[in-house]
């Protein structure tokens, strides 16, 4: 996930470390918090494995800056990584969450919506956080009301994002004909 909103962010333009981390906080922060040293060693795999460039600029008041931006290997990367997610980053909601913030990326709308039925696919599966033996509960079939309202609150966000994948599927689909 972090990997993916590196690339993700520096798509749209090359970013200094302190700037990337503040926007893939503005993102995941609030779930999982991005720490220096989270990021900066993965800056480096990227560096490393060619798919960031980075380069000193002068800083305005203090010591050079160092901006990073995509090679032509990274914006593939990222587009790869964008049509072929992993199964974890359509299930788990924060991946799903970083996925969606850049799926726009991907320039074919076909590929976009191939992307949105997995999700779809996944969110029209019966599921439940409680369980009565394989049986998925209900909120309805819970006494105790703050599970009741886990899963209230998690079907109201289901049908949103059902309504909202059923109709960017529709027009992503009008748009590839």
């Amino acid at each position: 996930m972090l990997e993916l909103a590196i690339l993700g962010f520096l798509y749209d333009a090359p970013l200094h470390g302190y700037e990337l981390r503040k926007r893939i906080t503005a993102l995941t922060g609030h779930v999982r918090p991005v720490a220096e040293s989270t990021l900066y060693p993965a800056i480096k795999r990227l560096e490393k494995a060619g798919l960031l460039a980075r380069e000193t600029q002068p800083g305005t008041v203090a010591a050079p800056r160092h901006v990073l931006s995509l090679t032509a290997g990274g914006r593939e990367e990222l587009r790869r990584r964008l049509r072929e997610p992993a199964r974890p980053d359509i299930t788990d909601e924060n991946r799903w969450f970083t996925v969606l913030a850049f799926l726009r990326h991907l320039e074919a709308p076909s590929e976009q919506a191939d992307v949105l039925r997995r999700r779809l696919d996944f969110l029209e599966e019966p599921a439940s956080f409680f369980y009565e033996g394989e049986r998925p509960l209900r909120a309805e079939e819970l006494d105790d009301p703050f599970r009741r309202g886990v899963l209230s609150i998690a079907r109201a966000t289901s049908r949103a994002e059902l309504t909202w994948l059923r109709a960017t599927l529709k027009d992503l689909e009008s748009d590839d004909c």
